[in-house]
């Protein structure tokens, strides 16, 4: 597929976001009951998968994943900046990759105190906050759920915040029936939906021109096929139908927001343009004819602008 890499960047200083009133002491982080190099034991007995590469000494960036996804999707960004001296921690979402599959606690919530209990388990400071479409979800959450204590910055890659959802107050949103025909896909055949999604729309592989990889596509299946059947039907609503308008209005750090304009998942207007109104200290970037997929499609111009964004 060709990739054109111009960026289209807008200041956060010319967007109409809310000024965001400065809290009292912000609560304190969940710990694991157990910890070991690859296995953090959430409060509520879930066990996390997680990757802890780079330094230990470095600046942190913490990667939250999308779905049906886990973190081998980051492993671009935590080789490239590892590399840069970053200490890079990336789990694997509840439910999802090497990660435990509750049949409860699916949702947003968990998602966010998953996020909290290895950030505090961790004992990280000074973290960057990276989501990527759901996981972009994750991360509003947790700073909405948990401040902004621990955290430096936050960017927002292909997120589905604000709200994906059609509804009376967000009339440009996506309708509900196409959820509802992801999760008739789901439950008919799951393995043929994520082929489905990895060879057409999540890297614009069905755009005329484009070049299809095999290895994206088999990546994709693979670690969708990896994570649990009803958590990932479950996280379906979780990331369609959470609104997250009140956790952007929490966000009082220097926001990195990067989307495809040519996103036919999470439609950049909708999201982006509207996670960048709602942000006071926010950056916009565009990838001109970038799809969902970007962390692997223009995975050089993205990993070059999270540097950038980390280093300034």
């Amino acid at each position: 597929m060709s990739t054109r890499t111009r960026n289209i960047v807008i200041s956060g200083a010319m967007a109409a976001g809310a000024m965001v009133a400065a809290t009292a002491a912000e609560p304190a982080l969940p710990q694991a009951t157990n910890h070991t190099a690859s296995y953090i034991t959430t409060p509520d007995g879930v066990q996390l998968y997680y990757k802890d590469w780079g330094p230990k000494d470095g600046p942190t960036v913490v990667l939250s994943h999308g779905w049906p996804l886990n973190s081998d999707s980051w492993e671009s960004q935590m080789i490239f900046l590892a590399g840069h001296g970053y200490r890079v921690v990336a789990h694997d979402r509840r439910g999802h990759g090497r990660s435990s599959q509750p049949w409860e606690g699916n949702d947003m919530d968990h998602y966010a105190d998953d996020l909290a209990t290895v950030i505090g388990t961790l004992d990280l400071q000074d973290v960057t906050l990276v989501g990527f479409s759901t996981g972009g979800g994750e991360v509003a959450r947790y700073i909405g759920r948990y401040g902004t204590d621990r955290v430096k910055k936050a960017a927002l890659i292909g997120a589905v915040t604000p709200l994906m959802l059609k509804t009376p107050d967000n009339p440009t949103g996506t309708p509900i029936k196409v959820y509802d025909d992801i999760r008739k896909s789901s439950l008919a055949n799951r393995s043929q939906l994520y082929l489905d999604i990895a060879s057409g729309p999540f890297f614009g592989f069905n755009r005329p021109g484009a070049t299809v990889s095999q290895g994206l596509v088999n990546s994709f299946w693979s670690q969708g096929m990896l994570a649990g059947h009803k958590n990932t039907f479950d996280s379906i609503k979780a990331f369609s139908e959470t609104d997250f308008r009140q956790d952007l209005a929490k966000f009082d750090i220097p926001t990195l927001i990067v989307h495809g304009d040519d996103d036919q998942l999470v439609p950049v207007d909708n999201n982006a343009r509207a996670a960048h109104a709602m942000i006071e200290d926010s950056t916009l970037i565009i990838y001109e004819g970038g799809p969902h997929g970007i962390t692997d499609t223009h995975k050089d111009r993205l990993n070059q602008d999270l540097l950038d964004f980390l280093a300034n």
